[in-house]
């Protein structure tokens, strides 16, 4: 059952995923629709899953589950890769790649390979305060308080040792 997000508790689990181009406006109508649908017949094991989702600056998809509702398994976790996976092909953007990095230099989001953020970070283009997208994040509070964050307060401060 779709909930809008802001109702959701900061408990509830979240999934991230980020696009490797920002949407266009009639992209962003479309997830709109097919995760609205999605999350509206959303189930796990016949329960209806209380759920919703958010799109943060027209590049970043965040899926929402309220765990206090009912903990979703792994068919229902599943069916939200498969509806993201029908978004990429129908969009043409890749959403998976768990191997990309999201950072923003001036206002802009740039995201780029993990080898290229190395290289980034060795020639002192991003540096340990430069703002990162930590998409490893699980909850609506790690969203609000650990998402976008200096690279030094997210696993990417790695690159800066």
């Amino acid at each position: 059952m779709y909930v809008p997000y802001q109702t959701l508790p900061e408990t509830s689990r979240v999934w991230v995923y980020q696009s490797n181009r920002k949407f266009k406006e009639k992209e962003i109508e479309k997830i709109n629709k097919m995760t609205t649908d999605f999350v509206e017949q959303w189930t796990r094991h016949g329960e209806n899953v209380r759920g919703s989702f958010t799109i943060l600056y027209d590049q970043f998809l965040i899926i929402a589950v309220d765990q206090d509702f009912v903990e979703v398994s792994g068919c229902s976790i599943d069916a939200s890769v498969k509806l993201v996976q029908q978004i990429q092909v129908q969009l043409k953007v890749d959403m998976l790649n768990k191997l990309a990095i999201a950072y923003k230099e001036s206002d802009e989001i740039k995201v780029v390979p993990m080898s290229d953020f190395t290289h980034l970070a060795k020639s002192g283009i991003v540096n340990a305060d430069t703002i990162v997208f930590n998409n490893m994040v699980n909850s609506i509070k790690g969203v609000n308080t650990m998402w976008e964050v200096p690279a030094k307060q997210s696993w990417h401060a790695r690159f800066f040792n």
